[in-house]
């Protein structure tokens, strides 16, 4: 069986020989810790990743299978890790672990009996990883592969290098950082465009055109919809085109969604409480993301609805012969770019006490103008401006506030 498992691993490994990038994020499993599981949204290259992890490791050190291997199902993954641990092997890497019955309680006992074996474990259902890594809580750190970041996808599809950049440099130096990266990359303004339609998932390395694209993108979404909801959720099977509903709910209205609780259960036939669950989900999942309005208290009240990403918005739209409000794909990336933001009562956003109003370059500040610590973000290649931060400047972003 370990002959099997890794004549099948060198196959793989032969086929990402000719991905010469690998992403900083490596470091989010290449580290000391004993057991980590590696989650992200369906797409984002988990098990690339997973595979350049191991790419420079001597075989008989390192075993790397996929849980949805039909030669193991009767034989389980303890029985596999323990034979391999005999033999000397010391990192054991699991991917599509979602699909074997039970894992974490496999996981467990491989964790417990065999102390000096590593183990990374992944899987495109980051609902079940999320959901059954509770059982594993006091050994397992969960660790979040994002999608590209422009950077990335800038040396991955055009081979040019920039820096990253911090969110206090670009509120402080934008001006002088957004001429020097421009003036040296002069297409770096039109490739950002791109980056916003194709950029987040590394679909477009084997996309031979824009449909082809979005064919694989809204397939990871269907799987979302009817494999990983259903098999973490107590949903029925015909109560999920309730999902589908509520994304061309979303995609229909254009701007970015309002969200009225009881109006929006009444449209779709769900009860309030169920409706708050629903929209849970699809942020779980990667699909959505909610905003609350800024507050001292604690609220679950979502006030806005955006899609995940604009590489998702933009997909969607296509799919449904929608074209794509450019207010609402600006909204959306910046939106995108911060883990904690939040609706100010002036101005668009909230992130870190600095109010933010999106807008193109003619846009001006009668939103904010009484708003203190407050900025526009234009859609520019660069400006002279202090208060005017040019938008694709935060698609370079390491951190958030």
């Amino acid at each position: 069986m370990l002959d099997q498992l890794q004549d099948k691993q060198r196959v793989l490994l032969s086929s990402i020989e000719k991905i010469k990038f690998t992403r900083d994020a490596i470091s989010l499993i290449n580290n000391d810790e004993k057991l980590v599981a590696l989650v992200g949204a369906r797409g984002v290259g988990k098990t690339t990743l997973l595979l350049q992890y191991i790419s420079s490791m001597p075989y008989d050190e390192v075993l790397y299978f996929s849980a949805d291997d039909i030669s193991i199902t009767d034989i389980g993954l303890y029985k596999i890790a323990d034979e391999f641990y005999k033999l000397g092997g010391r990192l054991l890497v699991i991917d599509e672990i979602h699909s074997f019955a039970n894992w974490a309680s496999h996981i467990k006992n491989i964790y417990d009996f065999l102390p000096d074996m590593k183990i990374r474990i992944s899987g495109s259902s980051m609902l079940n990883i999320l959901l059954q890594s509770y059982d594993l809580s006091r050994r397992v750190v969960v660790k979040k592969l994002n999608t590209l970041r422009f950077d990335e996808y800038l040396k991955i599809q055009h081979n040019i290098t920039i820096p990253t950049i911090t969110f206090n440099e670009i509120v402080k130096n934008h001006c002088d950082i957004s001429f020097q990266l421009t003036n040296k990359n002069p297409k770096l303004f039109k490739f950002f465009a791109d980056y916003l339609k194709i950029g987040y998932y590394p679909y477009f390395l084997t996309s031979d055109s824009y449909k082809n694209f979005v064919s694989k993108l809204y397939n990871s979404l269907e799987k979302i919809i009817y494999e990983d909801i259903p098999a973490t959720n107590n949903i029925k099977f015909e109560n999920l085109s309730n999902f589908k509903k509520l994304i061309y709910k979303i995609i229909t209205a254009g701007v970015p969604f309002e969200v009225q609780i009881n109006t929006l259960a009444k449209d779709l036939g769900l009860s309030p409480p169920s409706l708050y669950s629903y929209l849970d989900i699809l942020s779980k999942t990667g699909i959505f993301k909610t905003i609350k309005k800024y507050s001292k208290k604690v609220s679950k009240k979502p006030a806005k609805i955006y899609f995940q990403n604009t590489n998702i918005l933009q997909a969607v739209a296509f799919n449904e012969g929608i074209p794509v409000n450019i207010g609402t794909l600006r909204e959306t990336f910046f939106m995108n770019c911060f883990d904690e933001i939040y609706l100010p009562n002036s101005g668009d956003f909230n992130v870190n006490e600095t109010i933010f109003e999106v807008g193109g370059k003619n846009k001006d500040f009668k939103q904010i103008d009484k708003a203190q610590n407050s900025y526009l973000v234009i859609d520019v290649d660069t400006n002279t401006n202090k208060r005017k931060i040019p938008l694709w400047l935060f698609s370079l972003m390491t951190n958030n506030p």
